[in-house]
C-alpha cells in the first residue's frame, strides 16, 4: 500500500476509535512493519502542525490518539458537553504522585510513604480513571497493585511516565528536611 492510502487509513482508524491504539494494532491492521506506521505517525503530526489543524495526534507510550488540539477546546465545548472536571485535592495528588513514580505499587506501599491510609484516594483516583488496577503481587494475600491510566498521560500532557519531571537531589533533601521538622513538631505536641 503506498504512503499516502496508509496515512489516510491511520486517519480513518484513529478517527473511528476515538481512543487511543496501539501502534502493533495499527501495524497488524494495515499488514506493515510497527516502524513505517511510526514514520507515518511523525509525518501525520508535522504536517497537521505545519497546516495548522484543528487536531493533531497525541502519543501516548505504545499508542497514539487523534485529538483536538488544546487552543480549540473553547470551541468545541460550545457545541459538545463540557467534560466533568474532578477536583484533585492535596491527599489525591500526593496519592496520584506515589502511583506515578512508584507503579506498581500496592495500596500498603502508598499507606507507608504517606503515612495515613489511601482506601478513600485509591478509591476516588480509579474512579477517576487516572489510575487502575494493573495485577497483583506475588505475597501472601496477593495485594492489588495499582499504575496510572493513559487518562491520566492525557491529563497531564506528557506521552509516558519517563516524560513525567524528575527531582534533584537538593530537592529531595529538602523534602526530607521538612518531613523531619514535621514528624519533631507532632513528637513536641504529645
Amino acid at each position: 500500500m503506498e504512503n499516502q492510502r496508509l496515512t489516510a487509513a491511520i486517519e480513518a482508524i484513529l478517527f473511528t476509535m476515538g481512543d487511543s491504539v496501539e501502534i502493533t494494532q495499527l501495524a497488524a491492521a494495515l499488514e506493515v512493519e510497527a516502524e513505517k506506521i511510526q514514520d507515518l505517525l511523525k509525518e501525520m503530526k508535522q504536517r497537521y502542525e505545519e497546516e495548522d489543524r484543528g487536531i493533531r495526534i497525541l502519543e501516548l507510550e505504545n499508542a497514539c490518539q487523534l485529538c483536538t488540539k488544546t487552543e480549540y477546546y473553547d470551541y468545541l465545548i460550545r457545541i459538545a458537553k463540557q467534560p466533568k472536571k474532578y477536583a484533585l485535592t492535596e491527599v489525591l495528588l500526593e496519592t496520584l504522585s506515589i502511583v506515578a513514580y512508584k507503579q506498581p505499587v500496592t495500596r500498603l506501599e502508598i499507606e507507608k510513604i504517606r503515612g495515613v491510609k489511601c482506601d478513600h484516594a485509591v478509591n476516588k483516583l480509579v474512579e477517576y480513571g487516572l489510575i487502575e488496577e494493573v495485577g497483583r503481587l506475588d505475597a501472601p494475600g496477593r495485594p492489588l497493585l495499582f499504575g496510572t491510566t493513559e487518562d491520566f498521560l492525557r491529563s497531564f500532557g506528557v506521552s509516558s511516565t519517563e516524560a513525567l519531571p524528575r527531582m534533584s537531589p537538593e530537592q529531595i533533601e529538602d523534602f526530607k528536611e521538612e518531613a523531619e521538622e514535621e514528624i519533631q513538631q507532632k513528637i513536641h505536641k504529645k
